[in-house]
């Protein structure tokens, strides 16, 4: 079956730095853009960056310049290197494959919590 494993998450200074990282296996990960979404309480689900198999990537403009996705397709394994951290991007922070092309489905990691603390 599917499995999405993030790990890297914790409690962090405002200004600090924290890597993310989701193993991911059941996929061909080459054929999946790979996602970071957060959740912070009371607000909606958001998309924070996505990569895609081709290494196109994207980000919401609140952490541009400061968050960056990669993707190792040798580990089946996706980051996301987060520098310069504020308390707002305090959250739960998932994990998420979305199939490309033929290949569907929607898969979600069991999220990671970020703490910034001021």
């Amino acid at each position: 079956q599917v499995q999405l494993v993030e790990s890297g998450g914790g409690l962090v200074q405002a200004g600090g730095s924290l890597r993310l990282s989701c193993a991911a296996s059941g996929i061909i990960f080459s054929r999946h853009t790979m996602g970071w979404y957060r959740q912070a309480p009371g607000k909606q689900r958001e998309l924070v960056a996505s990569i895609t198999g081709g290494g196109s990537t994207n980000y919401v403009d609140s952490v541009k310049g400061r968050f960056t996705i990669s993707r190792d397709g040798a580990k089946n394994t996706v980051y996301l290197r987060m520098n310069s951290l504020k308390p707002e991007d305090t959250a739960v922070y998932y994990c998420n494959a979305r199939g490309e092309g033929l290949f569907r489905g929607v898969y979600w990691g069991q999220g990671t919590q970020v703490t910034v603390s001021s």
